[in-house]
């Protein structure tokens, strides 16, 4: 068993659970966070309310599953990745559980 870390923009959030379906990844769990790109000085200074909110709408799944699963959703996640025109794909790493209850 190892657990599967998924982050997409919100605009993607449909996709991944159809790719959760299709690589039988029947349990999960989500939540909303916001996603943040490392923007230049000049970009961060000719902001004219440097308040305002910067991050963008996402959504983090997690997932204990089994490794033929993982491989599964790798595959479907590659795929949909290459047909993309935005330059937010779908991001995702697997780590090793050492022990579990």
């Amino acid at each position: 068993m190892k657990l599967l870390i998924v982050t997409v923009v919100d605009e993607f959030q449909k996709d991944v659970l159809q790719l959760f379906k299709k690589a039988k990844i029947e349990s999960y769990s989500g939540s909303d966070i916001e996603g943040y790109k490392n923007v230049s000085s000049f970009m961060m200074n000719s902001n004219w309310f440097p308040s305002e909110k910067g991050g963008a709408d996402s959504s983090m799944f997690f997932s204990f599953t089994e490794d033929e699963r993982i491989d599964s959703f790798f595959d479907l996640v590659e795929k949909f990745n290459e047909n993309l025109e935005t330059n937010n794909p779908i991001h995702a790493v697997v780590v090793p559980i050492e022990r579990s209850i």
